[in-house]
């Protein structure tokens, strides 16, 4: 009985953590997007 609390516990910190990481890598994405986005509206203004 106690090994099932402690291993549910466990499971519950694992996935917690791996939904915690998936926010924090799509966070990543969308600061790059948007660096990219900078960059390119730079070189078109510079084309011009």
């Amino acid at each position: 009985m106690i090994k099932k609390a402690i291993a549910a516990f466990f499971s519950v910190l694992v996935f917690s953590s791996l939904l915690t990481a998936c926010n924090t890598t799509r966070g990543v994405g969308e600061d790059i997007q948007e660096g990219g986005s900078a960059i390119s509206g730079a070189a078109t203004k510079a084309q011009q």
